[in-house]
Formats: C-alpha cells, structure tokens, sequence
C-alpha cells in the first residue's frame, strides 16, 4: 500500500488558522488565552513568545529527530522548548519590563503549553524541517489572531482604550468584569459559540452545493 499523499505545503501554513486552529479548534494554550488577553499589548507579546519558541524549537526538533532516541525523545522536546522560552523571557524582560511584569508566570508556563509541545511530537518529529516551520507558522499565526481578538474585546469593554489608547470616549462606563477572569471565560465562550456557528454554516452550504451539483456531474459523465 502506497503512502498516504501530503497536503500541499501551503496547507500546512493555512490549516492553523482556521481548519486546526489550536485554541478555537483544538483548545489547546487555554490557559495564556483566559490569563493575559485582558490587553492587547499583554496578548502580542505573550503569541510574539510563542511563535519565538515553535519557530525554534520545530527547527530544532526537525532537523535532529533521527539522532534523538524514541525513549528520551519527549525529555528532549521539553528540554528544547525550554531553552528557547529562556531566550524568549529574558528578551522580554530586556524589551518591554512592563509587559514582561504582567504576564508573570506565564511566559515561563510555555514550556508547558500544549500547542508548542503537541506540534513537536504530532508534526516537528514525522516531518521536514519546511513544512515543520510552515506548520509553526500557521500554528502561531492562529493563536496570535485569536489572542489579539480577544484582547481587543476586553480591553475595549473593560477599560474603554485599544493599546493604551482611549477609543470610547471619557463618558464610558468600563465594563471592569472583562479585565477580570470571569470576563476572559466570558469572551473566549461567545468567540468559540460564533466560530462554531460559522462553520456549521459552512458546512452546510457546502453540503447543499455538493447535493445540487451532484447529479449534474453524474450525467455529464
């Protein structure tokens, strides 16, 4: 039996962002995305560091899995992944101290975050160092819009500002709830009811195509 035939590369970029998204699909990194989208800046910075450690660590991964023995193999990703959320923290801490006091503890969680070491045991590890990254990439892409989308969301109702910025005027009343963590289940709960929504949609419409066309095209044949 022939091997089953990969997706094209490009696939490998897109899927992350909407077919396997890893939060609103997979849910997985549910933790950063209720602790620190309750700002926008909080929220670039924390999917800046994620995609610091996949690109790396699938790098890493990829180029050395036939070296790395099957029995240590997970001690190994996680003693990678943790050398680059070192290098992501300390350049934190260097670049922006203030964001870097926000997110506390939860930079240095990304060693444990199921997005960075599910990628390497489910792709990094089975693939190319292309398409590893392309799947990196993807991956990060996915998580970044659904971290900035949701501190967008809280920031704008519970403090009334985009990036600092005030955009509601002096007269808004904050919705202080949705920069407290009820406010993160809150969001991520309405974000997950809409995606769904959108692709039972989707899939309908493709169903009823797919229905229409069928006969067509089985007497032109």
């Amino acid at each position: 039996m022939s091997p089953a035939k990969k997706p094209p590369p490009s696939q490998e970029l897109i899927k992350g962002i909407w077919r396997e998204n890893p939060v609103l699909v997979q849910l997985l990194g549910l933790c950063p995305a209720l602790a620190v989208t309750n700002s926008v800046a909080n929220s670039l910075a924390m999917s800046g560091a994620v995609l610091f450690v996949l690109l790396g660590s699938s790098l890493l991964v990829s180029s050395i899995k036939r070296i790395v023995p099957t029995d240590v193999r997970i001690s190994t990703y996680i003693l990678i992944i943790a050398t680059f959320v070192t290098i992501a923290d300390m350049i934190l801490e260097a670049s922006v101290p203030a964001v870097h006091k926000e997110l506390g503890a939860f930079v240095a969680l990304i060693v444990v975050n199921c997005i960075i070491l599910g990628r390497q045991e489910a792709f990094a590890s089975k693939n190319s160092v292309g398409r590893s990254l392309l799947d990196a990439v993807g991956m990060s892409i996915g998580f970044t819009l659904t971290m900035v989308l949701m501190g967008t969301v809280r920031e704008v109702l519970g403090n009334g500002t985009f990036l600092g910025y005030s955009v509601l005027g002096p007269n808004y009343e904050p919705w202080v709830i949705m920069i407290l963590p009820p406010g993160g289940f809150l969001t991520l709960g309405v974000i997950l009811l809409v995606f769904s929504w959108v692709k039972r949609r989707s899939a309908a419409r493709d169903k009823v195509a797919s229905s229409i066309g069928g006969p067509a095209v089985q007497e032109a044949a």
